[in-house]
């Protein structure tokens, strides 16, 4: 039913709650639930009441009332234990008819200091409730979601309350159950009309809890059904290739690695290589910090793909990161005798048609590249095997168009790999249908990178310390905040710094680097060429630098105005150095004023190097909206109740019972199951497969 029909809305309050709170009906204002509660069980005396309260309840009498130039009522109260004064702006005229002197009321509102004394602005006034009801009339609460526009437009929390109690009377006979009976008794869940009773109008704070448990489990269940469904059909419809050996090549690079594997990449490897030899097409994502060891992973499973007489392809976001991948595979591929090609969109034209013949005739064994491999020109012999770096920066179209460059009659093999830790929750949400590996300990040698807070005193100091390392040989990266590529401002700000760098750091004793993302390209390879090949001492630089560029040499970086940026962000950027065997530092600096947020993420990244927890944190700060451009709309439905920064206990329950489910019953057709079935073909589940990449 459309929410103007429901009593005490109309058309133009409906315009307003659309507009601003997206409810369009019944059945979606019902499902905007109260983010928290006032409980209103019991009275305080007007003695006890202090400004630091949150809202009170008093139960008092009316004394005098005074009008002050029709502006401002004054309404002096009393419960027999103090006076308190009431202050009213609005409606003046009709509270002063309402509030006569004797008369005892119920007032609810925030207690305030103001000259000295305490009062309460614009408190709610109800009737004293006759007989034994008399405190827990109104026990709980709730608070909605609201705006100015609405206030301003009469929606005020009271109203919302009262659209709620008709919505529930005209809307909840129609509701239907949405989970099976023989799941809600196993998972312990209250009946949905029950939770969505009690969501808005607990009778107690247990009733609200198991409200609340009910809600979210069904969320969740829903999204990992969905998720795990596709899994499930996936790796029974789909044959992979069978690649049941682990070949020459493999051996002769691992027997001749200059370092042991740690344990995490042997197990990592175990997981991919049984993967690969069990019939069914690998979807996997490799999480691993930056600097764990990933890049070997890579080689050695793109080494058993060649050792079963397949070609591998490895994926980068950039350039930069492409020839990175290729120069550091090129070292360990030296005694496996596998030819390996890279290809980009720089790749000049004579290149290209070697590349292109290499691969058609099979004589590249790995080619690593850009968004450059997917163009229709470049044809592989017996692709096997598809290695994605930074996952997010890729879009499901441009991966389906590689998956369909297979030419063996099955889908390659797929190994996508992050270096931005996601916390467990938010992997098992945006990758369900992918299993996720993680490589979580640093190989031997990878010392701890010393992380310090300084502000703008502190620089001359910093300056000296910047000398120093230069004069024992290391480099340095800069890097200042580009939030958006446009704001001139950033521009200006980094320009300035580059110039104070180059008078405090004269050339020609010191040479310092610049690259931005308005360079041209071939500038900006010249720049970071020249760093890289340690030409230059210093690096100064926009965040472009944050994924992949790798100089062992460099041991300090310093980044500006390090409040702008999150720390998933910071993390990345910390990784850059501490890649090489002498201690390393990372400077943040920051102005001196600070949001207690901005603070409380420069001392997590004081206070630990490890990216999980940091981004455990991340997301309970921020929530996990923008955790590194997985957008929450990029979740394949959107959650009313459930988060999945703090739910993610209540998120391992359901998914082990959306598990559970599909085990028995893969393609829900049993009976019982049917109630599953019919909610999982609403539209809002049918999921953009993330991983699946055709």
């Amino acid at each position: 039913m459309d929410i103007q029909f429901l009593p005490g809305v109309g058309p133009k309050r409906a315009a307003l709650l659309k507009k601003e709170l997206a409810v369009s009906n019944i059945g979606e204002l019902l499902r905007l639930y109260p983010f928290r509660y006032i409980d209103r069980s019991s009275f305080v005396k007007i003695a006890e009441a202090r400004p630091d309260m949150a809202y009170i309840q008093i139960k008092a009498r009316v004394l005098r009332t005074d009008v002050i130039e029709k502006k401002r009522m004054s309404v002096w109260i009393s419960d027999g234990t103090g006076e308190l004064e009431l202050v009213f702006f609005k409606g003046i005229r009709w509270m002063y008819e309402k509030l006569k002197p004797g008369a005892e009321f119920v007032f609810f509102g925030k207690p305030a200091a103001f000259n000295g004394r305490i009062n309460m602005v614009h408190p709610e006034v109800d009737p004293v409730p006759a007989g034994e009801a008399q405190a827990g009339a109104l026990a709980m609460t709730g608070v909605y979601p609201s705006t100015e526009k609405l206030k301003n437009g009469g929606i005020t929390g009271k109203v919302l309350n009262k659209l709620m109690e008709a919505a529930l009377e005209k809307g909840l006979p129609y509701i239907e159950e949405s989970i099976p009976e023989y799941l809600m008794k196993q998972c312990g869940l209250v009946p949905l009309h029950y939770a969505i009773r009690n969501i808005h109008f607990p009778k107690d704070m247990a009733s609200l809890e198991k409200a609340r448990y009910r809600l979210k489990f069904e969320e969740l269940f829903y999204l990992q059904l969905s998720l795990l469904k596709q899994k499930y059909i996936r790796s029974r419809a789909e044959q992979g290739i069978r690649m049941s050996l682990v070949g020459q090549a493999f051996n002769a690079c691992y027997d001749s690695l200059p370092f042991p594997l740690t344990g995490a990449q042997k197990r990592v490897i175990t997981e991919i290589r049984n993967d690969m030899k069990s019939g069914h097409q690998m979807n996997r994502l490799l999480q691993g910090d930056v600097g764990s060891g990933k890049t070997m992973v890579a080689v050695l499973t793109a080494l058993i793909a060649v050792g079963n007489g397949y070609q591998a392809c490895i994926m980068a976001p950039t350039e930069v990161l492409a020839q990175q991948h290729y120069k550091n595979i090129q070292k360990f591929l030296a005694p496996t005798g596998v030819k390996s090609a890279l290809l980009t969109g720089s790749s000049k034209t004579s290149e290209r048609r070697e590349v292109h013949s290499g691969l058609e005739d099979g004589s590249i064994g790995i080619i690593v590249g850009t968004h450059a491999l997917l163009e229709d020109n470049v044809v592989f012999r017996n692709l096997g095997l598809a290695i994605i770096d930074e996952q997010h920066r890729f879009g499901v179209e441009q991966r389906s168009r590689l998956w369909k460059k297979s030419s063996c009659g099955a889908p390659p093999h797929v190994l996508v790999m992050t270096a931005t830790p996601i916390p467990r929750t938010l992997a098992m949400t945006l990758y369900g249908d992918l299993d996720v590996s993680v490589i979580d300990e640093l190989p031997p040698g990878r010392k701890p990178v010393q992380t310090i807070h300084a502000t703008e005193g502190k620089r001359p100091a910093l300056y000296k310390f910047l000398r120093d390392q230069i004069a024992l040989g290391r480099q340095i990266f800069i890097v200042y905040p580009l939030i958006n590529e446009t704001e001139k401002l950033d521009y200006q700000s980094l320009e300035a710094g580059a110039e104070e760098i180059m008078q405090k750091f004269p050339f020609p004793q010191y040479k310092t680097a610049v690259v931005h993302g308005k360079q041209l390209n071939d500038v900006k390879k010249f720049n970071m060429d020249a760093f890289a090949a340690g030409r230059a001492d210093i690096l100064v630089a926009t965040s472009v630098i944050e994924v992949g560029v790798d100089v062992p040499n460099a041991s300090v970086m310093v980044i500006e105005s390090a409040e702008r940026f999150g720390l998933s962000q910071l993390h990345q950027l910390r990784g850059r150095v501490g890649r090489g065997s002498e201690k390393s530092y990372c400077v943040l600096m920051t102005g001196p004023k600070m949001s207690k947020e901005s603070r409380h993420r420069i001392e997590l990244m004081c206070a630990t190097e490890n990216g999980f927890e940091l981004a455990e944190e991340d997301m309970k700060m921020r929530g996990p909206g923008d955790l590194e451009g997985t957008q929450q709309s990029g979740l394949p439905i959107s959650l009313n109740i459930a988060s999945l920064a703090r739910d993610g206990i209540i998120l391992n329950t359901a998914r082990d019972w959306a598990d559970s489910v599909l085990k028995d019953d893969p393609a829900l057709t049993a009976d019982k199951n049917q109630l599953l079935r019919k909610e999982l073909r609403k539209e809002k589940y049918q999921i953009k497969d993330y991983s699946k990449i055709s």
